[in-house]
């Protein structure tokens, strides 16, 4: 039996910078995602203090997921999936390996230069750099309240 070969993941944080025209630059490790296991086009969306770009068939996952009675049973209000799904815009990488972000997704979240992007496997999160560092910050700070759901993952 053939062995079955595992997805790419996107992984890791990278700084970046927006140019004048709102284009950002993805990185050759998150191209080559794409590219292995996706197409070069992505969905990118407002979510909680950035923006998540996802794949197109991983996007289409979560929009089933949000259409399923699951998701109301969860306590996911039409206004959330109204938020994530009126923000969401295609963006397909150009030759140069960059995508353009809207000015109103840029707008919302204070992305005007400098910015990270952070792998979370199967999506990857756009984050003004200030705002991935308060963040960080918080999550170092109490990094203790996860030890008992790491370790009830058997996570040490």
């Amino acid at each position: 039996m053939p062995e079955k070969v595992a997805k790419s993941r996107f992984r890791g944080r990278s700084e970046h910078a927006l140019d004048e025209k709102g284009r950002l630059n993805i990185p050759a490790r998150f191209r080559e995602v794409l590219q292995r296991d996706y197409t070069e086009i992505l969905m990118v969306t407002n979510w909680h203090k950035g923006l998540k770009a996802y794949p197109v068939s991983e996007w289409q996952e979560l929009e089933d997921i949000l259409l399923s009675q699951d998701a109301s049973k969860a306590g996911l209000p039409s206004g959330f999936v109204r938020y994530v799904i009126s923000g969401v815009v295609e963006c397909p990488l150009d030759k140069q390996g960059r995508i353009q972000l809207p000015s109103s997704l840029r707008a919302e979240f204070g992305l005007n230069k400098d910015v990270v992007l952070n792998g979370m496997l199967n999506n990857f999160e756009i984050w003004d750099k200030g705002a991935w560092q308060d963040e960080t910050r918080r999550t170092r700070d109490k990094f203790e309240v996860f030890v008992p759901g790491l370790e009830s993952l058997g996570i040490r």
